[in-house]
């Protein structure tokens, strides 16, 4: 703690870019040169290298304090049920009659809600301060695709019943969401996201409108409807890593650790840490293990000239292309990461929290919730029976 705490004396822009982050001073920067408007810095700010060759990073898990409250919210939801259409309307009417001069955008789809404004997504999209999420894991993720290039605007994500691992707010908690969020009282993650290239077996980039997709949990290379197993050269940082011979591969975030990846037998890692995550889907060698890389990694996977089969390439779960024997992809880490809004932004101030035990604002950590109350983290059957006998 003693060396973080000196590292604004070392480093005085980690101290002038805190302060910019937190007061949210570089809003109208981030307006100029990217489409999309937000309300709090969207991406880790690399800092000097220190005398012993370390280089220090700005956290990926930031507290926002005394900000700008949105001009401007879009409204991302699942298929419109009762339920849903009945949580939308109450939020309409609360940020209506409490925030009236916010503007409201809904993406164009034939289930618009009445009296919101359409948003397109692209160079000429009109800038957005908040994005608003109301329906399961997967709606987070289509919202994230609607900020393919530049950055993202903080996230706020309500869930309807059900569990999942990026919905930190049920929407009964929504009253004391929205106020946080729009009195700038809230902790922000920056969940890491990857981009790609594409190149054909001569080198030369494959022109496709996967570009620039921005993958929030995973890049997933498999065989598809093929009865055979692919075979695929991994290179990292332009080094030869192996050649995998199996049903596939997974490049995944920290935040899709939990996904795919995890059910292929990856590890799980922190959505705070920045790193990039290598899992083979069904090897044919039972020593083909896992591995994490940092974030700076570079990875190409190409299919092999030896490849039996061609691949398929899923993107969030999406199909996107078709990689024949030759061609390749290369993935990174994106520029921009997803700020996501945890719980902790509606726990009551530390001055208010005086003899009482738990996290303070800022320091509740909703993973460690998740993966105990979602996953059943290394629950043994007692305890397992415990948590049965608690909740009848």
């Amino acid at each position: 703690m003693t060396m973080w705490r000196a590292l604004p004396a070392l480093f005085p822009a980690l101290a002038s870019t805190r302060t910019a982050s937190l007061h949210l001073l570089a809003r109208r920067t981030l307006h100029s040169a990217f489409p999309q408007r937000s309300i709090s810095l969207c991406h880790p700010t690399t800092l000097p290298r220190s005398k012993d060759g370390l280089q220090a990073r700005r956290t990926y898990a930031t507290r926002v304090t005394n900000g700008i409250s949105p001009a401007s919210v879009l409204i991302v939801n699942k298929l419109r049920t009762k339920p849903v259409i009945d949580a939308i309307n109450t939020l309409l009417a609360y940020i209506r009659s409490n925030y009236p001069g916010v503007q409201i955008f809904h993406e164009m789809r034939s289930d618009i809600p009445n009296g919101v404004q359409v948003w397109h997504p692209g160079p000429d999209a009109d800038p957005i301060d908040l994005v608003i999420t109301i329906g399961g894991d997967g709606t987070i993720l289509h919202a994230s695709s609607l900020f393919k290039v530049g950055a993202v605007p903080p996230v706020l994500s309500f869930s309807m019943g059900t569990l999942g691992f990026l919905l930190p707010f049920h929407i009964d908690d929504y009253t004391k969401a929205i106020d946080s969020a729009f009195a700038g009282r809230i902790t922000v993650l920056h969940r890491m996201r990857l981009s790609c290239t594409f190149k054909d077996s001569g080198g030369d980039r494959i022109d496709t409108q996967a570009e620039d997709w921005q993958v929030m949990n995973e890049i997933a290379l498999h065989r598809g409807s093929s009865p055979h197993l692919n075979t695929i050269d991994v290179f990292v940082d332009g080094q030869h890593l192996t050649e995998a011979v199996s049903d596939g591969l997974i490049v995944s975030t920290p935040t899709g650790s939990t996904a795919y990846s995890l059910s292929a037998g990856g590890p799980i890692v922190h959505p705070s840490l920045s790193a990039i995550v290598l899992t083979p889907i069904c090897p044919r060698s039972l020593s083909f293990r896992p591995l994490v890389f940092p974030s700076s990694s570079s990875i190409t996977l190409r299919i092999s000239e030896r490849s039996r089969a061609s691949a398929s390439l899923s993107m969030d779960g999406q199909v996107s292309h078709l990689l024949k024997p030759g061609e390749s992809v290369t993935v990174r880490a994106s520029l921009y990461p997803i700020p996501c809004i945890n719980r902790s932004s509606i726990t009551e101030p530390s001055e208010m929290r005086e003899g009482e035990e738990g996290a303070g604002p800022g320091k509740e950590d909703d993973w460690v919730r998740d993966i105990n109350n979602l996953l059943q983290y290394n629950a043994t059957f007692r305890s397992k029976a415990l948590t049965r006998h608690q909740r009848s």
